[in-house]
């Protein structure tokens, strides 16, 4: 009995049956969900704020070379307005800096107190992503340089909607054309109140009017645009009848 207690009592069998005990460990526990750094998840990015106008920032569709694009870009609040001289020659000189590419053609413009529309054709989503880059860029250095201001210009990334049938392309012609009138920028002076045509827009190149063709002034440099080559700006829209000059649009959908 005495050998068994010495034996026991033994260094080396003792940390033997320790080894022993803590060859199966507790098993620790842990928290095994998946985590994400960045990327998709509730709750995260920008929160949206009242009275803004900037577009849900998803992935943008296919783009189909038959359907043109209404697009939108509104400037800061700090920004003096777009609707003078000055703004207008430099507008001007960017839209003719675009002329001449088949993959993206700005066929028709407006430009407003706070905010620019185009309809635009592009070849597919990645022509009309570059070529809003680069229209983007063109106005916005070249109006800083001319306002004396830095920085950025744009309020937000542009927005961008697909026009899918004729009624829409009507629309959007009349929308952008006779924007002035929906703002009531033709009631701010006599001279314009008696004006058929915006004269901050491509009208002048439009030959849907159902009041005829509305001559260009003389000395009047108008908003240089592409021919349009959809069947829808070219042809579709007419199925829903003639512009005339004096409409006043609704709201776009």
């Amino acid at each position: 009995m005495h050998a068994a207690h010495s034996q026991m009592s033994d260094p080396l069998v003792i940390a033997f049956f320790k080894m022993r005990k803590n060859r199966n460990p507790p098993q620790l526990d842990l928290d095994l969900r998946h985590r994400t750094w960045g990327g998709a998840r509730d709750n995260a990015g920008r929160k949206r704020l009242r009275h803004k106008h900037d577009s849900v920032h998803r992935t943008r569709p296919r783009l189909p070379s038959y359907r043109p694009v209404h697009v939108v870009m509104r400037v800061l609040k700090a920004v003096p307005r777009l609707r003078q001289g000055r703004t207008y020659r430099v507008i001007r000189r960017m839209l003719a800096r675009c002329l001449g590419n088949p993959a993206f053609r700005v066929c028709h413009a407006s430009i407003q107190s706070n905010h620019l529309h185009f309809l635009v054709e592009a070849t597919d989503k990645l022509s009309l992503a570059r070529g809003m880059q680069r229209l983007n860029i063109l106005i916005a250095r070249a109006l800083n340089r001319e306002l004396g201001r830095r920085g950025k210009l744009f309020a937000f990334r542009y927005h961008a909607t697909q026009i899918t049938n004729p009624a829409h392309a009507r629309h959007s012609l009349a929308y952008v054309l006779n924007n002035w009138r929906r703002h009531r920028e033709n009631e701010g002076c006599e001279r314009a109140a008696e004006a058929a045509l915006d004269p901050y827009a491509s009208g002048f190149s439009f030959r849907g009017w159902a009041n005829g063709h509305v001559a260009t002034p003389d000395g009047f440099a108008p908003l240089p645009v592409s021919e349009a080559t959809t069947w829808l700006l070219r042809v579709g829209w007419q199925k829903y009848g003639l512009i005339d000059a004096w409409e006043v649009p609704g709201p776009m959908r």
